[in-house]
């Protein structure tokens, strides 16, 4: 199982989850504006999700329903979009 970011983090961008990341499975997506888990690194670790301000990162059998198609989105840009891993504090967009 992997963690998903989901809708709140688009357009917003805190890096504060990707701090924490011991294994840097966060990746920068500039395009959308938000940060994607990738889900060949994630070890499922637990520790990005209390230290996302707004609450966007889900454990993957517990995204809801209206943000399912995240888990793909993640799964695409951080593995096929060639992102770089984000593991450095940026300033927030929202």
């Amino acid at each position: 199982m992997t963690y998903v970011v989901c809708e709140p983090c688009f357009g917003c961008r805190y890096t504060d989850c990707a701090l924490v990341c011991p294994v840097e499975a966060f990746h920068l997506d500039d395009e959308m504006a938000a940060l994607v888990i990738n889900p060949e690194t994630c070890i499922d670790c637990d520790a990005c999700v209390p230290e996302c301000p707004v609450e966007a990162i889900f454990a993957e059998d517990k995204v809801p329903a209206e943000w399912a198609h995240y888990t793909e989105i993640n799964a695409d840009r951080s593995l096929k979009a060639g992102l770089p891993i984000q593991s450095e504090k940026l300033d927030p967009l929202c």
